[in-house]
């Protein structure tokens, strides 16, 4: 999949993006259900089911998760090796050398 960087950054512009990272670097491997759950008792996040699975699925498209089932559940993974494409591409430019 090639992915720009102004698609990755554009989705990782949104807060509730970047909390769902957050979580599932803590946590891989989490449905829907445990994602809304984190989300809404951990952060307060005011959003519905729905508007949950269209982040995921954003997420999803530029590659930052993965998602496989298990039976007639979706699981989502974070998939950090486009994340650490980032620090080699544009923002390897902000790099502080020792």
């Amino acid at each position: 999949m090639d992915i720009s960087e102004d698609e990755l950054f554009k989705a990782l512009s949104d807060r509730t993006r970047r909390l769902i990272i957050d979580e599932l670097l803590e946590r891989d491997q989490q449905s829907l259900f445990e994602v809304c759950t984190r989300l809404i008792s951990l952060h307060d996040v005011g959003i519905s089911r729905q508007g949950i699975s269209r982040h995921l699925q954003v997420l999803e498209n530029v590659g930052v998760i993965e998602v496989k089932w298990q039976g007639n559940t979706k699981i989502h993974s974070l998939n950090s090796t486009t994340l650490s494409g980032l620090s080699q591409g544009w923002l390897s430019k902000f790099e502080v050398e020792d």
